[in-house]
């Protein structure tokens, strides 16, 4: 069975969105529903922490209350916004990071504050992280405005390699369209806001960052991870088997009828021994239980 690294839920129906109508987030009888049928036996709940793509805010209690309610279902992580506690860079975060690690929480994350990756604030929230001993999952922005997620502005993944060799013991979940449209050597910009297609002809920065940093993973969930795969299946073969133990399956399961298309994938390559058993449990389950030691 698989353990999902990435989702999201709220404990009963919310406001739904403005724009369709549409609840942001799914309950966690419906997703464990998904995940029966799914074959998914577990999953990190991230909460919600920002407002650039919320317009709620979620507290860790009612995380917590789900993790208590369903303990066999869900891996509680919490989430702090980097501008917390009077929006300074020497703020406390790490007295309530630890606090919420001795709750049960496992990580941090998904932080999607929109602001530069290398602000002085993001890097008090990343030493925070790395001395409570707690993972960090992110989000990354090709820009300031218009989007959620710390803000990588430029092809490269440069801050985010400032960030890695900064904060050696701090394990980073990369995630998002930016981190995953650069498998392959980016030409255009679009390419890092998108989900590009076409074989991967020249290994991108993501490659190289996952090659040299061991304290850097790959969050596979979401269509970026997905089609990071699956736009070359030849070289997803390749990557899996060269970074086996440094992956993680994930769904980024949020909003009711959230498309889950990772699982077939995953299944299809080790149905057609592409990669092996021992490959596809990685994967699929047991990296993530040993990164979390869970």
């Amino acid at each position: 069975m698989f353990i999902d690294c990435h989702m999201h839920l709220v404990s009963e129906p919310t406001c739904p969105r403005p724009y369709d109508g549409k609840q942001p987030r799914d309950t966690p009888d419906h997703i464990i529903a998904l995940y029966d049928s799914l074959g998914i036996e577990k999953g990190v709940i991230l909460p919600s922490g920002s407002p650039e793509n919320s317009y709620f805010q979620q507290s860790h209690e009612e995380m917590l209350r789900v993790v208590r309610d369903y303990p066999d279902r869900f891996i509680p992580f919490c989430n702090l916004d980097p501008r917390a506690c009077f929006n300074t860079p020497d703020a406390n975060l790490e007295y309530v990071l630890k606090y919420y690690r001795d709750q049960g929480c496992k990580g941090v994350g998904e932080v999607v504050a929109n602001l530069p990756l290398d602000d002085p604030r993001v890097d008090n929230l990343f030493r925070a992280a790395e001395a409570a001993g707690l993972a960090l999952t992110f989000h990354l922005a090709p820009q300031e405005g218009g989007f959620y997620g710390l803000v990588e502005d430029r092809p490269g993944l440069k801050k985010l390699e400032r960030a890695l060799q900064k904060f050696p013991n701090l394990k980073f979940f990369g995630h998002s369209q930016v981190f995953w449209g650069e498998m392959a050597e980016v030409f255009r910009d679009e390419d890092r806001r998108n989900y590009p297609k076409g074989k991967i002809e020249k290994e991108g920065a993501t490659v190289r960052l996952l090659r040299k940093y061991p304290n850097l993973y790959g969050d596979l969930s979401a269509g970026s991870g997905c089609n990071a795969l699956t736009r070359d299946e030849d070289y997803a073969v390749k990557f899996l088997n060269e970074f086996q133990d440094k992956l993680m399956f994930g769904t980024d399961y949020c909003m009711p009828g959230t498309p889950t298309p990772l699982v077939n994938f995953l299944l299809k390559l080790r149905s057609e021994k592409k990669i092996s058993e021992t490959v596809f449990r990685k994967v699929a389950r047991e990296n993530i239980i040993r990164i979390l030691d869970l």
